[in-house]
């Protein structure tokens, strides 16, 4: 009896230190950003520490005392998946040592799936180590799943002619080089994913001359739909009829189409669809200065194109701070996802702070993917056709999404939605005039940018109905000064707009210091129709600093102060929902059973106050605390980077 009772002491101890030293280690990670020099010794902890955990008592009845089981446990809630890339094949699975350590990381870390790329740049791996290493992670209880990386190397394909290393898909070589990989992994696996790389910028002479007439973006999206049927599906089904074809899409939501990604064929194609969420840095430019939101967009307008065939989002650590990394997980859950995907296992052998945080969150991530699919997020709608040019309202959406407007993307015009936000996007629909008149009938409201009326048909139209002059003059300002309620205030980067607004019967309700001291939001008389003066990007700031899929700079849009961003929030307002006072980077996701989600992006503290339509209750789901109503409002201090999960009682 004795010995027992000091073999737990002696546990809990350990268990103790371990925990000491994992805290001790990630701060040190997270303030100095040096997670490649502590991530080995943090890994080897963090194994010990989920092995102690399984020797000592705990509550859960189930005995799901590692993370490991735990995530078995909840799998059907939330699946958290690893991907490995070829060149981590080659250099783990040739060795025990290397395979040991692959699935002690894999178990530390809770993922129940693999992904394993057969080939990357170059290498395409053995037919005889896929078998060894697929049987291997099998034999070892993990479901495993083939992936390719599309990207040239070494003597393989062909490279392209244009900005970044992408596949020239128009020579033989390049279909036949991919197509045998394909032929030669397809049996190993029963599921197969083709990353992000099937696209193409490619300007040479064979390209130049399949094109023809047609611009870029048709040549382009009409080329590789045809090739992922002859060069991927057919091969791969040729040899295992029974395999299942996954297409994943990157990020880019607004870019896609010019690259040769049809958001409008490929669904129909694949058997299932991944999304790519990987935001990374809101604040840095090495992967754009992308906003949070931005996962959430580009997620829940994909499903809308693919339906019951969306599956997993799929996120990675380049330029993520710890916060940023766990971020994308909970924007990728909101949007619908079940299952995340986290590129790549090299991170785990190298160590990030960030895993700590999703091995700790885990549980909170899964019971926020049940509520999610139950009750999914709704709020007013934004309107983007598949493969419809953005004009100067690139990435607008993800924006819009930070101002704490819980703005859901619709690939189909959204007749019954009783909000509705037409972008430059919406323009590409030829009958939008139609539409929106009988919108307005049916009691809805309109919010058009500026982009979108100069670009659309019948334009002059929908300037009558905004009450404002047409053509709209156009030439880009910068206003540093913004007026409100008498104030003056100075922004820390210039709000840019592209085109001026004349009212001819429309109300100003806010406006700058730019020539004319134009207006940047305006109403009609009759209230239900509102223009705001957008611009986010445009290709020349893209190519300003060499940019070619992201966000190339940061923009005043998100600096406007408190009362700016009330306004501009009350327009996206619907009759019976929560009202919000909120600085900007404070997202508000309400879902349908009238739960909401808070995230301040913030760096700093700050206040948010929710008046809610009547007197619930409130309690957060992600700590259990109360969360207190009074006189129908909610008053909130949030820490910088923080979240919170209202729940009715």
């Amino acid at each position: 009896m004795m010995n027992k009772k000091y073999s737990y002491l002696k546990s809990k101890i350990a268990f103790a230190a371990i925990n000491f030293c994992l805290a001790s280690l990630s701060a040190l990670a997270f303030d100095t950003q040096n997670v490649n020099r502590v991530g080995e010794f943090y890994n080897d902890l963090k194994c010990r520490e989920n092995h102690l955990a399984g020797s000592l008592v705990d509550s859960d009845p189930k005995g799901n005392h590692d993370i490991y089981s735990y995530a078995l446990s909840r799998k059907q809630d939330l699946r958290l998946s690893a991907y490995i890339t070829a060149h981590t094949v080659e250099r783990m699975f040739t060795s025990d040592a290397g395979k040991r350590e692959i699935v002690s990381l894999l178990r530390c870390n809770g993922f129940t799936t693999v992904y394993l790329e057969v080939y990357r740049s170059g290498l395409v791996v053995s037919a005889g180590l896929l078998e060894e290493s697929v049987t291997f992670l099998k034999e070892n209880g993990f479901h495993v799943v083939g992936a390719i990386a599309t990207v040239p190397g070494g003597d393989t394909g062909t490279h392209q002619e244009g900005p970044l290393g992408w596949f020239n898909w128009q020579t033989r070589k390049t279909q036949e080089d991919m197509r045998k990989v394909m032929e030669d992994s397809a049996p190993f696996f029963d599921s197969f994913i083709v990353d992000d790389f099937l696209c193409t910028s490619d300007t040479s002479l064979i390209s130049k001359s399949a094109k023809g007439e047609r611009s870029w973006s048709e040549y382009r999206r009409s080329l590789l739909t045809e090739l992922s049927e002859s060069v991927f599906i057919r091969p791969a089904k040729e040899k295992n009829p029974d395999i299942k074809m996954i297409i994943k899409f990157p990020q880019w939501y607004d870019r896609f189409h010019l690259f040769g990604y049809d958001v409008a064929t490929k669904p129909a194609l694949f058997d299932s669809v991944w999304v790519g969420t990987e935001t990374r840095g809101q604040y840095t430019q090495r992967f754009g200065f992308v906003q949070p939101y931005e996962g959430f967009i580009n997620y829940r307008w994909i499903k809308t194109l693919s339906g019951e065939k969306i599956g997993g989002a799929w996120f990675d650590h380049g330029d993520c701070d710890a916060l940023d990394f766990i971020e994308q997980a909970y924007q990728s859950v909101l949007a619908g996802a079940n299952e995340l995907v986290i590129f790549n296992i090299n991170s785990y052998i190298d160590g990030h702070p960030g895993h700590h945080l999703l091995r700790q969150d885990f549980e909170k991530l899964a019971n926020l993917a049940v509520a999610v699919a139950k009750n999914p997020v709704q709020g007013p709608t934004a309107y983007k056709p598949p493969n419809s040019d953005a004009g100067v309202d690139l990435y607008l959406m993800d924006y819009i999404g930070m101002f704490g407007i819980s703005l859901i993307p619709e690939s189909q015009y959204p007749e019954n939605s009783p909000v509705i936000f037409l972008p430059t996007q919406a323009a590409a629909d030829s009958s939008i005039y139609e539409k929106v008149v009988k919108s307005i009938e049916n009691g809805a409201k309109i919010i058009m940018t500026t982009g979108f009326i100069a670009n659309a048909a019948n334009g002059d139209k929908l300037a009558r109905l905004a009450r404002i002059s047409w053509p709209l003059p156009e030439g880009k300002v910068s206003a540093s000064n913004i007026f409100y309620d008498g104030i003056v205030e100075k922004l820390k980067f210039p709000l840019e707009m592209n085109y001026q607004i004349i009212p001819e019967g429309a109300g100003i309700i806010l406006h700058t210091d730019a020539e004319g001291n134009n207006p940047f939001l305006v109403k009609n008389q009759e209230g239900n129709v509102f223009v705001i003066n957008t611009y986010t990007f445009s290709q020349e700031d893209f190519d300003a600093v060499g940019e070619v899929l992201l966000s190339p700079k940061q923009i005043g849009l998100l600096e406007l102060p408190g009362p700016w961003v009330n306004e501009i929030r009350s327009v996206f307002h619907s009759e019976n929902e929560p009202v919000l006072n909120a600085d900007s980077r404070v997202t508000f996701q309400h879902l349908s059973d009238g739960s909401f989600v808070i995230h301040n992006y913030n760096r700093e503290r700050t206040k948010v106050d929710i008046q809610i339509t009547q007197a619930d209750s409130f309690v957060d789901g992600f700590t259990g605390k109360t969360i207190h109503v009074n006189d129908n409002k909610i008053s909130l201090e949030m820490e910088p980077r923080s979240r919170i999960w209202g729940i009715k009682k």
